[in-house]
């Protein structure tokens, strides 16, 4: 074992540094898109369900088969980085819309009418109210996209953008268990990791206070 780690070391450091990062950039973007999306659907709810819809229907995706659809993209076939970090960032939509939708939704109207009656204006709440009172709902969908983003982004390897997933496909060529467990076991604790400190987070908006 310390031979393997002494061989490959630093290159399962650099992979879980390329895993993070594409990871965070599809959070990133997928919070910037979906947060601000369920917010407007609140305002129009009518649009809810189909908009919800496509983001399902992009979830129900085969991972390998996003990849593939995105290659011969222009601008977007030319850098796998690219690929990767849109398609994980289709994967997390769904998660964090649809919580940011409910979130809200699922505040009792009674505190909304008493801010209003405040003189409180949409913007305000929308920031001192609604998304305090979501912010667990929201942060939970936040962690589920986090996970799967984790998982899926093993596959980004697929597409030449790096990552953990280069060590899973080789040892698999190979048929080098090690080389599976070098690249799956710091892709699990990735997602433990996230996983604790954005439950953390939830529960703390969940009991203030405590």
């Amino acid at each position: 074992m310390s031979k393997f780690l002494s061989q490959y070391g630093s290159e399962i450091a650099t992979l879980t540094l390329e895993h993070l990062w594409l990871t965070s950039a599809a959070m990133l973007l997928a919070a910037a898109v979906a947060i601000p999306a369920g917010i407007a659907l609140t305002r129009a709810p009518n649009w809810a369900k189909p908009v919800i819809t496509v983001a399902n229907i992009l979830q129900t995706i085969p991972s390998l088969a996003m990849f593939g659809f995105l290659l011969p993209i222009p601008w977007l076939g030319d850098r796998a980085a690219r690929i990767a970090i849109l398609a994980l960032t289709a994967y997390a939509l769904l998660p964090i819309l649809r919580n940011t939708y409910a979130g809200i939704r699922a505040i009792d109207p009674a505190i909304t009418e008493v801010a209003r009656a405040l003189g409180l204006t949409d913007r305000q709440l929308l920031f001192k109210v609604q998304l305090p009172l979501a912010a667990s709902f929201i942060l939970a969908g936040l962690r589920t996209a986090t996970v799967t983003c984790v998982g899926i982004a093993t596959i980004a390897a697929a597409v030449g953008a790096g990552g953990l997933g280069e060590l899973i496909f080789r040892g698999v060529a190979s048929v080098d268990n090690r080389l599976v467990l070098a690249g799956a076991i710091p892709a699990a604790v990735l997602a433990l990791a996230a996983d604790a400190a954005l439950g953390l987070l939830e529960r703390h908006f969940r009991m203030p206070g405590k």
